[in-house]
């Protein structure tokens, strides 16, 4: 029974000291940082289309042909250049019809992966203007995207601290560390729609008419801190 008294008055006794300590000063902002970066990974849809020039068919092999020695010749590498799709319910099925009907005029769709748009014009101006059905930019990002987003993150909090500092500094007071941080949003930007040029050469004047006005990417993050007052 001692024993049990002198427990429960040592508990009492440790509960009466946390209940009488000062309760902690701290203060919470938001800081936001954004940065716009130009890409230097662009995917272009390419789709190319057997076609008749005059009584003579240009087969989907001329055409695959002349867009591999183009895009070589812009010193691309070919594993940039890859199928993206042959349109159809399936390969084998496109394939017979190819071969049942002479007439069938085949479509094939590539993707080529380039860091810039400077050498469009040159890859496609060695494809037939009549092979090229349709050009699209699918979608754009950038190889260091990671690293940009951590720089963000960091230019945030950087943010959040400044603003702590002058709101306490108005009051005469100073934050001492940091008590809690959490991240709002980081703005993983998603994929671009499709930017589709019905006419090629079209596509590939605009395009390259101004590389600088190509679109950037944006990336955001925004974080919450609270700070201990000194």
């Amino acid at each position: 029974m001692f024993l049990l008294a002198g427990i429960l008055v040592a508990t009492f006794s440790q509960a009466q000291q946390t209940d009488n300590k000062p309760p902690v000063k701290k203060i919470e902002v938001t800081g936001s940082a954004e940065i716009e970066i130009t890409p230097d990974e662009i995917y272009l849809d390419i789709s190319l289309r057997e076609f008749k020039n005059k009584t003579t068919k240009v087969d989907m092999n001329t055409l695959e042909l002349q867009l591999q020695k183009a895009v070589k010749e812009a010193g691309i590498p070919a594993g940039d250049l890859t199928i993206a799709n042959v349109f159809g319910t399936n390969y084998d099925q496109w394939w017979t019809k190819k071969k049942k009907d002479p007439d069938f005029m085949a479509r094939k769709q590539y993707r080529l992966k380039l860091s810039n748009l400077d050498k469009v014009n040159s890859i496609l101006g060695g494809v037939d203007d009549e092979g090229i059905e349709s050009v699209n930019i699918s979608s754009y990002t950038h190889s260091k995207m990671e690293d940009y987003r951590k720089q963000v993150k960091t230019k945030a909090l950087q943010a959040a601290k400044a603003k702590a500092t002058y709101m306490l500094e108005a009051i005469g007071d100073n934050i001492g560390g940091v008590l809690e941080v959490q991240e709002i949003n980081t703005d993983n930007y998603a994929d671009v729609q499709p930017v589709a040029f019905a006419n090629a050469r079209l596509m590939a004047t605009d395009a390259v008419a101004d590389p600088a006005a190509f679109k950037k990417i944006k990336v955001r993050a925004e974080v919450r801190a609270v700070f201990f007052i000194k």
